[in-house]
């Protein structure tokens, strides 16, 4: 996910793509406490998207 492309979307959609990304690192957590997960790196990858989108967010409350 790029930042180009998160800047296009509404306050309303990144807000929902945020919990989507929440419930997305929980369920990954989940799955290497239960060491089911074969690709840790997904970890890092949904951290990183989280903070674009937490930094989005900020921006745009701070135009607004």
């Amino acid at each position: 996910m790029k930042a180009a492309e998160l800047r296009a979307k509404s306050e309303s959609d990144l807000k929902s793509e945020l919990i989507d990304l929440l419930r997305a690192q929980f369920s990954l957590r989940m799955q290497v406490a239960t060491q089911q997960l074969a690709k840790v790196d997904q970890i890092g990858k949904v951290r990183r998207d989280i903070a674009r989108v937490r930094t989005i967010l900020a921006q745009k409350a701070r135009q607004a």
